[in-house]
């Protein structure tokens, strides 16, 4: 059984796959406590992969973002491989600081305060700038940066601050602009 807080269907909104017709697997529970948390963590249902499955089948998006929350608290290679069986693209958005089961596709990884990455693969590093130095994710190897603003509020900073990094690219929260979930 799994704490879902809502499944989903809308666009990807953020990071590489901005734009994407995406299935989303909200989990309840998270394992820090962000001050610009978008989820009410004490909501969820509680559910069977069976259950998480046919609710996935309902919308034809092939890409499935397992979000949270923190998703890694929940899932395991068993409900990977039963998204895989229906033809799905897995992804993931971590804060990074729990091991993740294998067979996942794309690991989009978030660092937090208070959490420490124990990822060895990340196919995207995105961070919440609230104007910290950059340093800190150097550690981090990706390809794919992105830098986005606190909940769309200080973009002008963030872009500068790419400017100086230019390794970084912008993330803006398009859902949000564009007033989709």
């Amino acid at each position: 059984m799994k704490k879902i807080n809502e499944i989903f269907y809308s666009l990807q909104g953020e990071g590489m796959n901005t734009g994407t017709a995406a299935i989303f697997i909200r989990f309840s529970g998270c394992n820090l406590n962000c001050d610009f948390c978008d989820t009410h963590h004490e909501d969820g249902t509680m559910m069977t992969d069976d259950d998480i499955i046919c609710e996935v089948n309902k919308y034809p998006a092939k890409m499935v973002v397992l979000t949270g929350g923190e998703p890694s608290l929940w899932i395991d290679k068993e409900l990977i491989e039963k998204l895989h069986e229906i033809n799905k693209f897995v992804t993931i958005e971590t804060n990074g600081t729990n091991n993740l089961p294998d067979g996942i596709d794309w690991v989009t990884c978030s660092p937090k305060k208070g959490g420490t990455v124990v990822l060895n693969h990340i196919d995207e590093l995105k961070v919440v700038y609230e104007g910290q130095s950059l340093k800190k994710y150097d550690k981090y190897i990706t390809c794919n940066r992105f830098l986005q603003p606190c909940s769309n509020k200080n973009v002008k900073e963030t872009i500068e601050c790419i400017k100086k990094y230019p390794e970084w690219r912008l993330s803006l929260q398009t859902h949000i602009i564009v007033g989709i979930r």
